[in-house]
């Protein structure tokens, strides 16, 4: 497959008789809309070169919620090797909490296809955020700690899943060596029984690196403890933070750099994002927020402003400005040229794979660009 960048003029009829392909495939690959409108600057994915097999094995994973819609998981299923359901919680006492939506349909759907479904394990506190109490008041107490490790078997069990993913965010300093020896004492237990493992770390660049959601995750220890480890290479963009790529590939890099002196390469999985952000601007810290969007959102809306997409070549992402209703906007999101520069860092450096945060919205060309690039791994 070949990507081509939108010139001015250009057509999806223009650019079809160009390569000597249909329009139906250029429309199909990209998910174009009628009438079938063109970005100046908006990255296409062609099927215009010649058919070869990928020769580097990858294992693909991707976070849902249990209210994706039914045709979405569908579409995305192929893909995958590994399905995480996110997510379960826990109390103080070490009982599991499900998620409120019954995820029955998700377990059996990745079983229908060949994908192995994991249950995401989340210190969430009722207000939703990730509660550091929850995760010292388990990794700190045996009697907890036991009660959560029998509770988790017997969950896996009933519900058919065939592995734990454990998402713990904001870990305390102290509680960095506790906190490795409860995710060695799962893979511990479930390893008997055959089931896999992992660990999301946030992203770091050194042993010291400060910061709640750094310090707790000590990378020697959690890689040696999991079967496998996702590397959370997203949100250098974020809600609450100044406009940038959500995951600039140069940052990306610098983290991966660190994580394999510490952890065999081929356990880490690669954290890739499938989404965007839109600011208003001027930035305010404190008081801006951005709103998600889409990756077909955000070029949507540059084809409604009128405003051509431009590309960081540090970053390697696309990003653009429009004005609406007064207000200047500025938007950073994904499409096939960032997704390729991701995706070389995988035999770049020998990585297992890479984990999708989320795929609750189907953006095909990625899925083909990842197809013809990999060999996607199966349980």
């Amino acid at each position: 497959m070949e990507i081509y960048v939108v010139k001015s003029g250009d057509t999806v009829d223009s650019i079809a008789a160009s390569y000597g392909i249909s329009v139906s495939s250029i429309i199909y690959n990209n998910q174009l809309v009628y009438p079938y409108p063109l970005a100046v600057g908006q990255a296409l994915l062609l099927s215009a070169g010649e058919d070869s097999a990928p020769d580097y094995p990858a294992w693909v994973n991707g976070y849902a919620y249990p209210f994706i819609q039914q045709s979405v998981l569908n579409d995305t299923l192929p893909y995958l090797s590994s399905l995480s359901v996110f997510s379960y919680g826990f109390t103080t006492e070490g009982e599991l909490v499900p998620p409120k939506v019954d995820d029955s349909f998700m377990i059996d759907a990745a079983l229908m296809e060949g994908v192995r479904p994991v249950l995401t394990l989340t210190p969430l506190g009722p207000d939703g955020n990730f509660n550091n109490f929850l995760i010292a008041s388990v990794v700190n107490s045996q009697t907890a700690k036991a009660n959560l490790l029998a509770n988790l078997l017997e969950t896996v069990q009933e519900k058919n899943f065939q592995g734990v993913d454990i998402d713990f965010e904001y870990i305390r300093p102290e509680d960095r060596i506790p906190f490795a020896d409860f995710v060695a004492d799962v893979r511990n237990l479930l390893s008997a029984y055959g089931y896999h493992v992992s660990v999301a770390l946030a992203p770091k660049t050194s042993d010291t690196q400060a910061g709640l959601l750094y310090a707790g995750k000590d990378y020697g220890l959690l890689g040696k403890a999991a079967d496998s480890v996702l590397l959370m290479t997203y949100e250098w963009g974020y809600t609450y933070g100044p406009p940038m790529a959500v995951a600039p590939v140069n940052k990306v890099r610098q983290v991966v750099e660190y994580a394999v002196t510490r952890i065999d390469p081929a356990k880490i999985d690669l954290g890739i994002p499938n989404y965007g952000y839109d600011w208003t601007l001027p930035f305010v810290q404190g008081s801006s927020r951005a709103v998600t969007v889409s990756n077909q959102e955000a070029v949507r809306i540059a084809i409604e402003a009128g405003v051509p997409i431009q590309f960081d070549d540090v970053a390697m992402s696309p990003f653009f400005q429009y004005e609406k209703d007064g207000q200047l906007h500025e938007v950073w999101f994904e499409d096939v040229r960032s997704y390729r520069e991701k995706f070389s860092l995988l035999p770049a450096y020998g990585l297992r794979g890479m984990g999708y945060w989320q795929i609750m919205r189907f953006f095909r060309p990625n899925w083909l660009l990842l197809a013809d690039t990999f060999q996607i791994q199966k349980p």
